[in-house]
């Protein structure tokens, strides 16, 4: 059985801080892979802006080379778009690995807008990786004063395989002040040179054009 952790977000672009906080997580949880789940389209992200789904992928696979990381779009298989979607249709589709959610504190401070986010923290431990600037916005969130009686010690974060669920680990990250924003800021067509490209999905091996 794999232990795998799973990144999502629409990776507009994929950079060197997810590239960062996915091989940190990896040595932390003691990670096979970390599945980076490129969306098809994220229900809380305008559309204005969001480059093809084939030269996210194809981004992602350059930034992730090399590393324990898997890009894949495979939502676009499954027809989800949400996360609890997702993430039930994964646990059905690859019942003998053990899965883990990962995202940053960002997130975190707006989990409780998700679908079902209690039902997320129900199907699978959660595993919250510091970023700067949100830390105390995820902590006094809504959905983490649900949350916070099932965080768990991050001595403990090698065990989460073992965990009842609901489970929650913290883990602190050096800060890293890389973000998509920006890059998109600095370049709003870094996807042109991918205009042209079919990719291959390194984990379902279909074509996304």
């Amino acid at each position: 059985m794999k232990c795998i952790g799973l990144l999502g977000g629409s990776f507009n672009p994929a950079h060197g801080g997810h590239r960062a906080i996915s091989t940190f997580a990896a040595t932390a949880l003691g990670l096979d892979e970390v599945w980076w789940l490129v969306s098809p389209g994220n229900p809380l992200k305008p559309k204005t802006g969001m480059a093809p789904l084939s030269a996210r992928l194809a981004h992602a696979r350059k930034v992730a080379r090399r590393n324990p990381i898997r890009p894949t779009a495979i939502e676009a298989q499954l027809g989800t778009r949400y996360t609890v979607d997702t993430l039930k249709a994964l646990r059905q589709r690859y019942p003998r690995h053990h899965f883990i959610w990962l995202m940053g504190a960002d997130n975190l401070a707006q989990f409780g807008q998700w679908k079902d986010w209690r039902g997320i923290a129900r199907i699978m431990p959660i595993a919250v990786i510091a970023r700067p600037g949100y830390d105390d916005a995820a902590r006094g969130s809504p959905a983490m004063s649900w949350l916070r009686r099932f965080v768990r010690p991050a001595r403990q974060s090698a065990d989460w395989t073992d965990w009842r669920l609901p489970a929650l680990v913290l883990l602190r990250f050096r800060p890293d002040p890389r973000s998509a924003t920006l890059l998109r800021q600095a370049d709003p067509l870094w996807h042109r040179e991918y205009s042209k490209t079919r990719v291959r999905d390194p984990l379902t091996r279909r074509m996304i054009v």
